[in-house]
């Protein structure tokens, strides 16, 4: 006996809802899946003056993570920059953390630090854990930008477009946490 027009309907309003129904609950995962691996890593600074600093007591703020090095002239170009826009966003709610890569002798990182009177907290990463909490940071300079909600914003990798850095940055501290 062949099936009846209208159960065949049926059946196919059945496959495609849970067509549909399976593509929700695949754009549900992948929308949450996007929003925790955009998480900054819960990590801990320590500066030179040996002051622990951790991302978490941050949150609430725009934070721009910079990892560096004395001996990488794109870095050591790009320094004066970050103080300025520091000094220019502060006030707002911004913190830098400079984190020195594990290569970078301790004593170079301080006379750097001390002689260019940087204004943010600059940190020691001695064994390469905080370059690795990152993604595997290995390119110098790199900019992290992470939001008030504790989620990264922008990864720049080599020296950033300022402009378009003031522009994120505007945005982000505009933004409610």
């Amino acid at each position: 006996m062949l099936p009846q027009p209208h159960s065949s309907r049926r059946r196919l309003l059945q496959q495609a809802t849970v067509a549909l129904a399976m593509a929700v609950a695949l754009a549900v995962a992948a929308y949450f899946g996007a929003m925790s691996s955009n998480a900054a890593p819960d990590v801990a600074f320590t500066s030179l003056t040996g002051q622990k600093l951790t991302l978490r007591a941050l949150r609430g703020k725009v934070v721009m993570v910079n990892f560096w090095a004395t001996s990488c002239s794109f870095c050591v170009h790009e320094m004066p920059q970050m103080a300025a826009t520091y000094n220019q966003y502060k006030d707002r709610g911004l913190d830098v953390v400079a984190v020195a890569m594990s290569y970078d002798p301790p004593n170079s990182v301080l006379n750097y630090a001390q002689t260019r009177h940087l204004p943010f907290t600059v940190a020691l990463d001695l064994q390469g854990e905080l370059a690795h909490a990152f993604g595997g940071v290995d390119t110098t300079p790199t900019t992290i930008v992470i939001g008030k909600d504790g989620n990264i914003i922008e990864r720049f990798r080599g020296e950033p477009d300022f402009t378009v850095l003031h522009y994120i940055l505007e945005h982000a501290l505009a933004a409610s946490a």
